[in-house]
Order: structure tokens, then C-alpha cells, then sequence
């Protein structure tokens, strides 16, 4: 069940102890009970079980109805949640002129919502917020195929993205070949910090409609941004991003590259010896399978290990068509 932010109301305390006692249908007429007398953190619940499908059918026209609820009710936290739906079009058709104003209306009282929109603002952007211009990319190899972009994100993106990353981090998983779960393994020893669509704020949302641009791909293709960090002796061992299996594959991965000054950490390609380490803002762009959706098995590669300070990069996962929202990514 959803933890909520500040401690549980009593009545949303009474369901999640309800919900361990395996009564989770009194559980969720409680909520909806109390989220009929506009209790906030019970709106919020509600809205989070919408959209993780706990306890409830994941539905994210509802979440995005049950966010708006509860911001009306006096909670911050789904008010930017809401802001981030109409932004990005979850739940509903995106309207990013809509989501900026009223990102712009919470900026007013809200320090983390007029930091975003700071950031919005140094943007030239269309009115969907997608970018008026991309660098162009520069080809490093065309088996596998590797390319490079220069200065896509600013150092004031990269700092963003790094401050809004930090307290979310955790250690990352991989998805295991056999049985399709996340685990975790020595093979990927980094630290995560993930940005699925209730974080997907309209700053983290026009970067990865930068990123989308810069690909040739929509922003709908994407996996949900990540933050990674590694310190020293972290490394992401030799792997392929592609699927084993499945129909809509991994056709692209993109990272963008958020700091500097540590030593070792290059994306090295096991198969050419063709190795990268960017400057701050700089996007490396690579495929992982061919056009008929099988792995590239030229793509193996890894993130070496860290020898020194702390590497950070943005990682985005591309695939062959926009991902399915009405059920959780797999």
C-alpha cells in the first residue's frame, strides 16, 4: 500500500492496517469513504494505487482525477503530481501550456515548483514543448551504431538533475533474462534514481522530449528517465540493453552525461574497443537491435568502473514504439 507523505491520516491508517490483515476490499471502501469527504491523503492514496495497481486496477484517467482532488484538498505533493499529468499527457491528452501555468501559479508558494520553472524558462521551446532546435549529432561508429551530441542538456539541466536525483537515490537493479524481474546483481553496482511518471515533472519532461528529438524518436518511446551515480569501484559490467524477448524492443539507449572531474567511468564497447567519456551535457546516442527487433550483438558494452569521484549521468531506454501506459512497463 501507498506510504503517505507526512504520516497517514487515521483513516488511511486503519486501512493500511486493514490491507496486513489481507481485508482489502473494507480497506478501499475506507479510502473511498474518506475520499468522498475530500480527505486529502486519502485521495492521494487512492491516486497512487491508480497508478501502481495495488488494491485497484491501474487506471491513470482516474489517478490524474484523484491527484487534481486531493491538490484542491490542500495537498502539495499531488498538486505537482497534477501538474506533471497535464504536462506530459498521462491520464488524459498532454496540454504542456496548461501544465507550465500552473506550475507557474504553484511557483508562487511552492520553492521546487519555481525552480522548474526557472528552468522552462531558459528553454526555447514550441508551444508542446518540444525543443526548436537540437546540436547535431556526430556519428562515432557505425558498427555498432554509436553517436555523439554535443552540449544537449546546459550545466544549469545537468545541476537539476543531479539535485532532484540525489534523494531518490537507491541501488539499481537489472532485469533478470529469465524470469523478466528486476534484481539486484554484482553486474550493475551503481546507485538509481528513477523519474516514472508521477515524477516526471515539465522540466525533467521537456528534457526527455530533448532527448526524443535529438534520437529521431517521440517522446512516448521512452522508459522513464533515470539518474545514475556511481562512485569509486561502481561499474556497470559488460550487458546488452536490448530484450532477450518481447514486442516492443529496446531499439535505443541514450545517456547524457551530468558532471565531471572523476577519473575511469568511460562507455566502452567490448566488441570495437571504441571508448567515451562526454563533458558535461553530452549525450552519447547508441543502437541496440536491428530493424527486425533482434539484439545487435556489436551493442555489448559497459560502464567502467570509477576510479576516482563521482560520476553521474541521465539514462534513457528507447523503444521500437510508444509504450503501452495503461499497464505497468515491462
Amino acid at each position: 500500500m501507498m506510504a503517505v507523505q507526512g504520516g497517514p491520516s487515521p483513516n488511511v491508517a486503519r486501512a493500511a492496517a486493514l490491507v496486513e490483515a489481507g481485508r482489502t476490499q473494507e480497506a478501499v471502501r475506507l479510502l473511498e469513504s474518506s475520499a468522498a469527504a475530500d480527505d486529502p491523503e486519502a485521495l492521494y492514496t487512492l491516486a497512487m494505487c491508480r497508478v501502481s495497481g495495488q488494491l485497484l486496477p491501474r487506471d491513470l484517467q482516474a489517478a490524474k482525477q484523484l491527484f487534481g482532488r486531493a491538490a484542491a484538498a490542500g495537498d502539495a505533493e499531488s498538486a505537482q503530481i497534477h501538474v506533471a499529468f497535464v504536462a506530459h499527457g498521462a491520464g488524459g491528452d498532454a496540454d504542456w501550456t496548461k501544465g507550465v501555468g500552473m506550475l507557474a501559479d504553484l511557483a508562487g508558494s511552492d520553492e521546487t515548483a519555481r525552480r522548474q520553472l526557472a528552468l522552462i524558462q531558459k528553454m526555447a521551446l514550441t508551444d508542446g514543448g518540444d525543443p526548436l532546435s537540437v546540436p547535431q549529432a556526430e556519428r562515432l561508429s557505425q558498427s555498432p551504431e554509436v553517436h555523439c551530441v554535443r552540449a544537449l542538456f546546459t550545466p544549469d539541466e545537468c545541476a537539476f538533475l543531479i539535485e532532484a536525483a540525489v534523494p531518490r537515490l537507491q541501488r539499481a537493479l537489472v532485469t533478470d533474462r529469465a524470469t523478466g524481474r528486476l534484481v539486484q546483481t554484482q553486474v550493475r553496482t551503481a546507485d538509481t534514481a528513477p523519474f516514472p511518471l508521477i515524477a516526471e515533472n515539465p522540466a525533467v519532461h521537456a528534457l526527455n522530449r530533448r532527448m526524443a528529438a535529438a534520437s529521431g524518436t517521440t517522446v512516448e518511446q521512452g522508459e522513464p528517465l533515470q539518474v545514475l551515480r556511481y562512485t569509486p569501484g561502481q561499474e556497470y559490467r559488460a550487458h546488452f540493453d536490448a530484450l532477450a524477448a518481447g514486442s516492443n524492443q529496446r531499439v535505443l539507449t541514450m545517456l547524457v552525461y551530468l558532471n565531471e572531474g572523476y577519473e575511469g567511468g568511460e562507455t566502452a564497447f567490448l566488441q570495437t574497443g571504441l571508448k567515451f567519456k562526454g563533458r558535461t551535457g553530452d549525450a552519447l546516442l547508441f543502437r541496440n537491435a536491428s530493424a527486425d527487433g533482434q539484439p545487435d550483438p556489436m551493442s555489448q558494452h559497459a560502464g567502467l568502473p570509477v576510479t576516482r569521484g563521482t560520476k553521474m549521468i541521465a539514462s534513457r531506454w528507447i523503444r521500437a514504439r510508444p509504450i503501452d501506459l495503461s499497464r505497468p512497463l515491462t
